[in-house]
């Protein structure tokens, strides 16, 4: 229990913070409303929101740090912050949940929804996909390395080594960069576009969806990197840095379900570019 405290909860004074998150989120998504439809404000609505919904976050998550250094993350809060991370990645599950349901859905019966896929899977209009044994293989084989380096800066910190826990940082920040430089080569030379057909909707979709989860876990590795150059870990107390780890596994795992299913499994058939 921190000193001072008559209880193992600490106790939120009243701040703006949460009530600007709700209103940065509610005028983004408003806005995004009004831009896709092509409606006044469009334009600088959304831009609006999301400065908003930045600078909120950036205000409440330098709070959470500076609860953390002043001892109120007491041990019933960081079960809290645990359970909250574990409902958040099972809310991430349920997104990619849909872009494999609907790329299943297409795949395996494609007679049920012949306006939409002409009744034939694959589709006859497909001139070639990419190879999954080519940049999709390397970059599996590039998150796998960057899952066992992040468990290396895990067990660095445990174990009070800190100059282990920022080189496991380091390269695992450095191959996530990897990985999205190489996905946004892959898309480049992409041989179907997004939106033209059902395969190439379902795929950019998934597989850019776990992208965008790679770039946000990138920077949330490199905050961690941040703190630890600041001191801010102890082997006790690293919520933030075991938070973020989680986040990255789940990554892994998601990019590995992705290449099964999308990349070798759904290319069965197809010729390839």
């Amino acid at each position: 229990m921190a000193s001072g405290k008559t209880h193992d909860y600490h106790i939120l004074p009243p701040d703006i913070v949460p009530l600007a998150t709700t209103i940065g989120a509610f005028t983004f998504t408003s806005g995004m409303v009004l831009f896709m439809h092509e409606l006044p404000g469009g334009k600088f609505v959304p831009w609006a929101g999301l400065a908003i919904l930045l600078a909120a976050m950036f205000a409440w998550f330098s709070k959470i740090v500076n609860e953390a250094k002043a001892g109120d993350h007491t041990p019933v809060v960081q079960l809290h912050q645990r359970y909250g991370m574990i409902l958040f990645i099972a809310s991430e599950v349920m997104f990619f949940v849909g872009w494999f349901w609907a790329f299943f859905d297409f795949s395996l019966f494609p007679s049920e929804i012949s306006k939409v896929v002409g009744g034939h899977w694959p589709l006859k209009t497909m001139e070639a996909v990419m190879d999954p044994f080519d940049l999709p293989l390397l970059n599996t084989l590039i998150l796998l390395c960057s899952g066992t380096t992040v468990t290396w800066a895990h067990h660095c910190l445990i174990h009070g080594d800190r100059d282990g826990l920022k080189k496991g940082l380091w390269i695992t920040i450095a191959l996530g960069l990897l990985f999205s430089s190489l996905q946004g080569y892959e898309y480049m030379h992409a041989p179907f576009a997004f939106g033209k057909n059902t395969y190439g909707s379902a795929f950019y979709m998934a597989t850019g969806f776990h992208g965008f989860h790679v770039i946000v876990g990138t920077i949330f590795l490199a905050v961690c990197l941040k703190r630890a150059y600041n001191g801010d870990f102890t082997p006790r107390q690293h919520f933030g840095f075991e938070a973020a780890a989680w986040y990255w596994h789940f990554v892994d795992v998601v990019w590995l379900f992705l290449f099964v299913c999308i990349y070798v499994w759904g290319n069965w058939g197809f010729p390839v570019d």
